[in-house]
């Protein structure tokens, strides 16, 4: 496994935890408030959130990349 290889699996792996934990702090908050578990909003939610996610993930590593492979 050569360093690209390791680079690309953690950026991937760091981008799914974070979406989680963003997710989930949202969810949290509309889960007290809003919509029940398991309905549209909370699927909705996770999907905006995961959207939003790769987006900023897309746009943020070629700047990660040539940090750790140059």
């Amino acid at each position: 496994m050569n360093k690209n290889t390791v680079v690309g699996i953690s950026y991937v792996s760091a981008w799914i935890i974070i979406w989680g934990t963003i997710g989930s702090l949202i969810d949290f908050y509309f889960l007290q408030n809003t919509y029940l578990p398991g309905s549209l909003g909370q699927f909705s939610t996770f999907i905006i959130t995961a959207i939003i996610s790769s987006i900023v993930a897309v746009y943020l590593f070629p700047i990660i990349n040539k940090k750790f492979i140059s």
